[in-house]
């Protein structure tokens, strides 16, 4: 039986170093994907596994690959040219019937949540999470939701500091590591999509 972490952690389990270019160096193409698409469980996969060697156990948080489907939610995986999927991410969409009693304190229907942000080692400090988390946001904001949330944990400073550099603040803590010593949640409000600006790195 997997043993549980001691903090809450996704949403970049492996990002751009903290002070990286705020604006990809390279051109990433983005495909909306199933959450159980074989390149998709890759990736959620080497998610997992780097939450163990972090946390000592994967992350428990019940998952259901349909909320990653719109129009409740999306997976997208980024490729660079040239090559196959280098980075992925998704966001679930979160309504007063999937919002846990205990949580109606602290998560909003049409809240985004961002699960699984991953970053191939091999492509690493090139922008690609800055890439992958401005998708995240364009992506959830044209589908109506006001902010987006997300969990992390003290055993990943940099994903804390990566996170605060893009304008996120720290909110209560939700979910199944509400109450986990070391977890660290995060929120930011998202502009109507007609206000955003297009990531250099969206797909024209």
């Amino acid at each position: 039986m997997t043993a549980p972490r001691e903090g809450a952690r996704d949403a970049l389990a492996a990002c751009d170093a903290p002070g990286a270019s705020l604006a990809p160096s390279v051109s990433v193409t983005f495909r909306v994907a199933a959450y159980d698409d074989p390149e998709s469980v890759r990736f959620v996969d080497a998610v997992q596994a780097f939450y163990v060697e972090r946390y000592g156990g994967a992350d428990r948080t019940p998952v259901d690959p349909a909320e990653f489907s719109p129009p409740r939610g999306i997976f997208l995986l980024g490729s660079l040219p040239g090559t196959g999927p280098v980075c992925c991410g998704g966001w679930r969409r979160h309504e007063p019937a999937t919002i846990e009693a205990r949580d109606r304190d602290v998560l909003r229907p049409g809240d985004a949540e961002i699960k699984r942000m991953w970053v191939d080692p091999a492509h690493r400090r090139r922008g690609l999470a800055t890439a992958v988390l401005a998708e995240l946001e364009r992506t959830a904001a044209a589908a109506g939701c006001g902010r987006t949330v997300l969990e992390s944990g003290s055993a990943q400073p940099e994903a804390i500091a990566f996170y605060r550099a893009r304008g996120y603040h720290e909110m209560p803590g939700f979910g199944v590591y509400r109450d986990a010593p070391g977890s660290i949640c995060f929120a930011r409000g998202l502009a109507p999509d007609h206000d955003r600006p297009r990531c250099s790195a969206d797909p024209i």
